[in-house]
């Protein structure tokens, strides 16, 4: 396996992803949308999830496509991000028809960044513009870091961001994940070396090498507010998979967190994973190519999310050090 020409989730062909941020806030959103709509699935393992449309995710359910996923900041407010890019998509003839009626379909998830250093002080909620905006600015190549949804995020001791990743397999089937990352935990040693630095592929978050100097017995340094937080995600592929199948690499995804994120999915994150396929590639083997799917996924998630946090930039009312300013002259 190695990264795609962009190392992004846009190396799956048919996908695009838009972000839009508000500096005064600290905050954005994040929408991943298909010139089509694809196969799209959930798995939830974090202890305070805020979503919209997941139910309808499950295999058993009527519908099996989606038009987009969204990723937000704002905490419940940020699932009105979702409805800006519902309404876009319905101005562009895009939806679930019924009769003369089209209706898109847009699950989307949230993570908590009220406490960040921006102002909060707004007198309509600022999220369903946001979701517009970010439909509208969705393309092939975009940025990481302090960006879309991960504008405002932090970790346990830096600033979070926006991380994405992707591998082609030998197959020729392409996996990629995109991660707003704003955990309880840490996603550093104490000597600023990554937690997924086993996975990191051409130096792509500083070529630092595996953690050293932790005492593997010592309470690992979460936020001092811990309800906080919320890392969400989407993994994708261009493969042919079911909604089952989808839920299932999904499922496998969030070992890439675990991987990444010093502890992951506490009773204080929301930490979630949407999946989604494109089904332009036909699995020759589906029970193996699913198992080798779900392994690149997750490997994809945990290198997003130390790119995430590699990239963040500082922005004025900063409350945290960006990974740059505390190691990045080591």
């Amino acid at each position: 396996m190695r990264p795609g020409a962009r190392n992004l989730i846009t190396d799956v062909a048919g996908l695009r992803v838009g972000n839009a941020s508000d500096a005064k806030i600290k905050t954005g959103s994040t929408v991943l949308v298909g010139d089509k709509p694809f196969v799209a699935g959930v798995h939830v393992m974090g202890g305070a999830p805020g979503t919209r449309e997941t139910d309808l995710l499950a295999p058993d359910k009527t519908v099996q496509e989606v038009d987009a996923l969204v990723l937000s900041g704002g905490s419940a407010f940020g699932l009105d991000a979702a409805s800006g890019v519902a309404d876009a998509l319905r101005a562009a003839g895009r939806g679930f028809f019924v009769g003369p009626v089209n209706v898109p379909i847009v699950p989307g998830a949230i993570l908590f960044d009220l406490i960040n250093g921006g102002d909060k002080d707004w007198g309509e909620n600022p999220y369903k513009a946001l979701g517009r905006a970010a439909y509208e600015a969705a393309r092939e190549d975009f940025s990481l870091g302090s960006e879309g949804a991960g504008t405002g995020a932090l970790t346990a001791d830096l600033k979070g961001g926006l991380g994405s990743a992707s591998l082609v397999l030998d197959n020729g089937v392409t996996v990629g994940a995109l991660v707003a990352a704003n955990p309880v935990g840490g996603v550093v040693g104490p000597l600023g070396q990554f937690w997924a630095s086993p996975w990191e592929f051409d130096g792509e978050f500083g070529a630092r090498g595996p953690v050293t100097g932790f005492d593997p017995g010592e309470t690992p340094v979460t936020k001092l507010t811990p309800r906080t937080a919320t890392t969400i995600a989407i993994v994708a592929t261009d493969a042919a998979l079911t909604q089952a199948q989808a839920t299932r690499m999904a499922t496998a995804a969030h070992d890439g967190m675990a991987r990444a994120i010093h502890p992951s999915h506490t009773p204080h994150d929301g930490d979630l994973v949407f999946a989604a396929a494109t089904g332009t590639r036909a699995l020759a083997s589906p029970d193996i190519d699913l198992m080798h799917i779900g392994h690149a996924a997750a490997t994809c998630l945990a290198r997003a999310i130390a790119r995430a946090v590699y990239t963040a930039s500082a922005q004025p009312g900063d409350v945290m050090p960006t990974w740059a300013a505390r190691f990045g002259g080591d």
